[in-house]
């Protein structure tokens, strides 16, 4: 049986999985230098010890899913970092990082790794870019050997369709995750301010051809306070696979900063108003690092 054909009898049997906490924040809170544009990229090169003993930490405490410091590393981000020649390297040591961490700290017990794409610096990216981008890494993860692909902080329509079309294309089983906030007037939207409800329902037609048990929806990178009303919308446009993994502090480019951090204890209270909600996959985002995540195990498996 296959890493994900685990995964998916355990969600059958309707099991909470545990993913793991923020890899680039926990990088940056264990000393790491962040590259002013690529983010956590360049530690892949300058730090490897560290990208995997994150993992590690992240596979004792429990994670079932660990997922590969691949946040910054698409192509276009690349480029516009002076690191385009790194591209490969790049993303295939990611995945070999995972690989190892989850032979060393996981005493045989099965730990899928998922492959990370998502939406950094699409803003400053050209449309037309974004597609060969998506295409080229999704094709580099797959090849380097990850059990699916997780799409992160994917917003707006005319970003996130790339990104789920070459996610879709390697084969692999896609979790598409969703990135929101709230407005003035409560109303949940994109963080460029668009209908949250209305480009949903578009991304999700992109997954209609996949079949149920390969795809999963998450609501992560969003704030612990806001991530209950997104999964209250995602359920009602979704009957497949939810997941929830939020952050706590704020970006201050080109670093997280710590502040008004949720308590590990307050985060697993959240937690379980998901796992109530119907989120079977669990885990966190940006500042919430192994303590939260070996809460979450003790807490809700």
């Amino acid at each position: 049986m296959t890493m994900y054909q685990d995964l998916r009898a355990r969600l059958d049997r309707g099991e909470v999985i545990i993913l793991d906490g923020a890899t680039g924040t926990e990088l940056q809170r264990r000393g790491v230098p962040m590259h002013g544009f690529a983010w956590s990229a360049a530690a892949l090169d300058t730090h490897p010890e560290v990208v995997r003993a994150v993992h590690e930490d992240y596979v004792r405490a429990g994670a079932d899913v660990i997922i590969t410091n691949t946040y910054a590393t698409a192509p276009h981000v690349l480029e516009q970092a002076g690191l385009g020649e790194h591209v490969r390297a790049l993303n295939t040591s990611a995945v070999d990082l995972a690989m190892a961490a989850r032979e060393n700290a996981g005493a045989g017990r099965p730990v899928a790794v998922a492959g990370s794409s998502s939406s950094f610096r699409v803003s400053v990216t050209p449309t037309a870019r974004l597609e060969a981008s998506y295409r080229e890494q999704a094709g580099l993860l797959a090849e380097a050997g990850v059990d699916l692909i997780a799409l992160e902080m994917m917003g707006a329509v005319d970003q996130a369709a790339p990104a789920i079309r070459a996610a879709v294309a390697t084969g692999l089983p896609v979790w598409v995750g969703v990135s929101c906030g709230r407005a003035d007037d409560g109303t949940v939207q994109f963080f460029d301010g668009s209908p949250f409800r209305a480009g949903l329902a578009e991304q999700l037609a992109l997954l209609a051809d996949l079949p149920a048990g390969e795809t999963a929806v998450t609501v992560m990178h969003t704030l612990t306070e806001d991530t209950a009303p997104a999964l209250e919308i995602v359920r009602e446009h979704w009957s497949g696979t939810l997941g929830a993994y939020a952050h706590s502090g704020r970006w201050v480019d080109p670093e997280w900063a710590f502040e008004r951090m949720i308590s590990p204890e307050d985060y697993l209270g959240a937690a379980r108003q998901w796992v109530a909600m119907g989120a079977q996959i669990i885990g966190g985002c940006c500042a919430i690092g192994p303590e939260y995540i070996r809460l979450l195990k003790e807490g809700l498996s």
